[in-house]
């Protein structure tokens, strides 16, 4: 792991009767080097019933601020299937030094006279049976375009909760680049009174990759694109009950 920056900079994821085959999970579909849209990687499970959607109404205890649900929807979600193939939980990584408890709850990060380059990130968060989690608790945190965290106040930081179908939907700029690390969102995931998942999320085709100690190629962003001058990409949240 690359040496931790000072403190006011940046911190230091067939036919009827034919065989059909083994199927993939979703991270056997990322160390494939796959990056598939959102919908594709659902139906990468055997479709079954889907229940309840997982959860109960109580809140995350891990930020503070107002209940709600997260602002916008991340498209049309196909079917949620239930996995027979035993889906992992996705990847834990470090939380870094400059997580900031409390932030405000938005779906969008942008401010006025934010520099930097428009990134929409949207996805699900679902049980290892591929359930939804409803009400999850995401709370993001990144730097700015130069590379820069705000470890005063709020900038480019902020919480959200996954709709009933576990659907979210982030709207930021592409973080920037700083030494020793390539480009990263920071993310905590909790269920309703679940564990909580701190991780981050990581842009494919970067080439500082390969350098940065603590880059995951499961942690990849998917279907990634530019799309009307901003950039897009999905990624799905698996949580271990």
């Amino acid at each position: 792991m690359p040496p931790a920056p000072p403190a006011s900079g940046p911190d230091p994821s067939p036919g009827p009767g034919l065989d059909p085959g083994p199927r993939l999970s979703r991270r056997r579909l990322l160390q494939l080097g796959l990056a598939l849209p959102l919908p594709m990687v659902l139906t990468a499970c055997d479709e079954g019933p889907a229940g309840d959607p997982a959860g109960p109404t109580a809140g995350p205890t891990t930020a503070a601020g107002p209940d709600g649900t997260a602002a916008g929807a991340a498209g049309t979600l196909a079917p949620t299937p239930a996995c027979d193939d035993g889906d992992e939980p996705t990847l834990a990584q470090t939380e870094g030094p400059y997580f900031t408890p409390s932030s405000p709850e938005r779906a969008s990060l942008l401010e006025a006279g934010m520099g930097g380059r428009r990134l929409v990130v949207a996805g699900a968060v679902l049980t290892t049976d591929c359930r939804p989690v409803q009400r999850a608790l995401l709370d993001f945190w990144q730097a700015d375009d130069a590379g820069h965290y705000d470890n005063q106040g709020y900038r480019l930081r902020g919480h959200q909760f996954s709709d009933a179908k576990g659907a979210w939907r982030l709207e930021t700029v592409v973080p920037g680049l700083y030494t020793g690390r390539t480009r990263h969102l920071h993310v905590k995931v909790q269920a309703p009174d679940g564990p909580v998942l701190t991780t981050q999320l990581y842009f494919p085709g970067e080439p500082a990759n390969d350098r940065d100690g603590i880059f995951s190629p499961e942690l990849l962003l998917g279907d990634v694109r530019d799309v009307g001058g901003a950039r897009q990409g999905s990624f799905t949240f698996v949580l271990a009950r």
